[in-house]
């Protein structure tokens, strides 16, 4: 493979090789606004419910916004010592008033795999968090150990996938096509054509393969969507993309900062940009998530209408794709709102659910793992006791946030689902979430769908 610059896009990340102590975010600063671009799953962020595009106000005394705070500074506020804690104010879209985060730092081990299992017979999943310098090591282990339970299928799991190093994203897709595939290239205005081909070694060549994205699926996880769906190698599952495809080239200044250059674009093997357009200005391209769900694209797959020049064709059947900014799916799943309230939000937001759970544990550990001994049992076996769900509602009142019996009603199906799968998560390990969460996330149910009414026809 040759060509294509490894650099990332410009987020700066806690964390992409190793480990660290701290709240376990990638962020980017724009306009002196900080937007979270991911969270790590596990990390303590993710576990109080920060979420990709939240934007943060302050961290503990110090404010963020609008005053040109430093990447490097916000660093040093939010990364400490294990145990410690931080107070981080948040904004988030379409939330009238700031929400406040109490976040217990924990270390942070730098992961990509959350989980790799067979879901179903002869059906592999794996859960890619972010592309990170241990991404191919770790992809390789996952699919040998999936491939050795006679693996015939495969979901890889790009949901919430922020990017990262593009070295990472062209090797996966190497692993899945044949020799001189074209995987993706880059060109600028001052920058000539780069192309990074397959080199036709890889070890999914005989693998059917389906691609679950969402609307924070970017970068480098839609290198992998748009070359995997130009070369028909997979089908794509979800909803639209990001669309964050720039390639940044980082210039050192004499006051030890850094200024990274916009010089190219990443284009898919078919010719289309993956950026979304900036011709509306920024403040407009920072909304596009909010504008997206406002004109219905997340419920309705017939809400938008794409031009001729936005029509690409794939490299074998000529089959038509779709570009203009992010990879568009070739299934659409529409985004199910119904359980989210601000109920369900608030006790999230304040720790109320973390910190209950977490005594739960404690208290039962020895006992809930003597019972149910593997996790197949814990799934088939275990019942949430009432008086959980009584203390988590006790200890949210406590926090100021007021029962409203309609909305706990409302959420009462993914609070259970919640509690359940990281009880699990507790007692066997990360994986062992996505056991749990995966029976009723409806991208991955649309998977399973899809391959099972194939085998129908």
């Amino acid at each position: 493979m040759t060509g294509v610059p490894t650099c990332a896009l410009p987020i700066s990340n806690e964390g992409i090789q190793g480990s660290f102590e701290g709240v376990g975010i990638q962020y980017q600063m724009l306009q002196d606004t900080l937007y979270v671009n991911q969270t790590i799953d596990g990390a303590p962020s993710e576990k109080v419910g920060i979420q990709p595009g939240d934007r943060i106000i302050k961290v503990d005394t110090t404010i963020i916004a609008g005053n040109k705070t430093s990447t490097k500074n916000i660093a040093k506020l939010l990364r400490g010592p294990k145990g410690t804690t931080v107070d981080v104010l948040v904004s988030r879209r379409n939330v009238p008033e700031p929400i406040l985060f109490r976040i217990t730092r924990d270390k942070i081990p730098i992961h990509s795999v959350d989980a790799a299992y067979m879901i179903e017979p002869g059906i592999g999943y794996i859960k890619l968090n972010s592309f990170s310098t241990t991404t191919t090591q770790e992809m390789q282990e996952a699919i040998e150990k999936l491939t050795k339970q006679k693996m015939r299928k495969l979901i890889l799991d790009l949901q919430g996938n922020g990017g990262g190093i593009m070295e990472a994203a062209i090797n996966l897709v190497d692993d899945a096509l044949a020799d001189r595939k074209l995987i993706v290239y880059t060109e600028g205005e001052h920058l000539p054509r780069s192309n990074a081909y397959s080199s036709g070694n890889g070890k999914l060549h005989k693998i059917d393969l389906i691609v679950l994205v969402d609307d924070y699926s970017a970068s480098a996880s839609e290198i992998v969507a748009g070359a995997l769906q130009d070369w028909e190698r997979a089908t794509i599952i979800g909803r639209r993309t990001f669309g964050k495809g720039l390639v940044q080239s980082t210039i050192p200044l004499e006051n030890k900062g850094q200024m990274r250059l916009t010089v190219a674009r990443y284009y898919t093997p078919s010719g289309r940009n993956i950026q979304k357009p900036y011709n509306e200005g920024i403040d407009a391209y920072q909304k596009d998530i909010e504008k997206r769900l406002k004109h219905g694209e997340m419920m309705y797959a017939d809400s938008v209408t794409f031009p001729d020049s936005l029509k690409y064709k794939t490299m074998i059947t000529g089959r038509t794709v779709y570009g203009g900014g992010g990879i568009w799916p070739d299934i659409f799943v529409p985004l199910d709102t119904t359980q989210f309230t601000a109920y369900h939000r608030n006790v999230i937001a304040k720790g109320v659910f973390n910190s209950t759970l977490a005594s739960y544990i404690e208290k039962n550990r020895t006992l809930l793992k003597e019972k149910f001994a593997t996790v197949k049992v814990f799934n088939e076996k275990y019942l949430i006791p009432e008086e959980l769900y009584q203390k988590l509602i006790d200890n949210a009142t406590k926090e100021d946030i007021e029962y409203n019996e309609e909305q706990y009603m409302r959420s009462y199906p993914l609070l259970t689902r919640q509690i359940k799968a990281m009880v699990a998560r507790e007692l066997y390990g990360q994986e062992a979430y996505y056991k749990i969460m995966n029976q009723e996330n409806p991208i991955v149910q649309a998977a399973l769908k899809h391959w099972k009414v194939g085998e129908e026809e």
